[in-house]
């Protein structure tokens, strides 16, 4: 009903004929003493009243204790408390999760682990929320949820350039004013660095390239495509073909933590894999 904006599109979404989610509304309404809908005569758009919003916000948090109680009973049951579902995102996926997987596995040889990969952190905590993954990767500061995460990586931006760029010979760091001179190769799914960033100092991005997939970013960059402002783990460090510079500018590093549902209860596997996953970071 919040989302569909009328009683008969949230019916229709959830299965159930107009009038039985009326009466089930009106039933509610009567138990809370409370009008939790406003209805407009005439109007086919409803809107929640500043107690359906209340509600609301309570039956969401009560409903995501339950999927995750009903989550580990199933595994439980099922005898599945050996495998854990780990949410990541391509460039943690590329440089952590090999050596993470590696070293759990000589230490918990039993346990299965199921990767869900998917380039928005905030798509993985939704399924963190809905049971539907132990852990995820993410970064800080995490959305509104049940949440509970450990930082286990500061991952600073650097400024990426073809190897042969004459931009690039014999520098250490470029500027604002010098970036925003370039021609630069951004990713599609956040819009924050480099345009953000630049715009702060009053410079507006020259966009070329908008990217999905880091790889092809990087490639870009190496065949003289444009420069990139990116996430240090996001590049290969074998890489010969790209160069590295650092920002001469103050700029926070991304901060990479795992998260779980605080409601959930954390098995032994999972605590463990958090533990190496800090361990392996703090080598990086």
């Amino acid at each position: 009903m919040a989302d569909e904006k009328s009683v008969a599109a949230a019916a229709r979404r959830l299965g159930y004929s107009q009038p039985g989610v009326s009466q089930q509304l009106a039933a509610l309404e009567r138990l809370l003493e409370s009008r939790l809908v406003e209805r407009r005569p005439g109007a086919r758009e409803a809107t929640l009243t500043e107690a359906g919003r209340l509600v609301l916000r309570h039956g969401a948090a009560l409903l995501a204790r339950a999927q995750a109680a009903d989550a580990d009973l199933r595994e439980l049951q099922s005898g599945t408390v050996g495998t854990l579902r780990l949410g990541l995102f391509p460039s943690v996926g590329a440089r952590l999760v090999p050596p993470l997987l590696r070293r759990l596995a000589e230490d918990w040889p039993q346990v299965d682990v199921l990767l869900v990969e998917d380039a928005s952190d905030r798509r993985l905590l939704e399924q963190v929320e809905a049971a539907e993954l132990d852990l995820a990767f993410a970064m800080l500061p995490l959305g509104d949820g049940p949440f509970t995460a450990v930082e286990v990586l500061r991952d600073p931006y650097v400024v990426l350039l073809a190897a042969d760029s004459p931009i690039a010979e014999g520098r250490r760091a470029l500027g604002p004013r010098e970036l925003g001179e370039l021609p630069l190769i951004g990713f599609r799914h956040s819009q924050a660095y480099p345009e953000a960033f630049l715009r702060a100092h009053g410079i507006a991005a020259r966009i070329r390239f908008r990217i999905d997939d880091n790889e092809t970013l990087v490639g870009l960059v190496a065949g003289g495509m444009g420069a990139a402002l990116v996430p240090r783990l996001t590049v290969d460090p074998a890489r010969e073909d790209v160069v590295q510079l650092e920002i001469a500018a103050k700029l926070p590093p991304r901060l990479i933590a795992i998260a779980w549902h605080r409601d959930r209860e954390r098995g032994q596997a999972a605590a463990a894999l958090v533990e190496i996953a800090r361990a392996l970071c703090a080598e990086v």
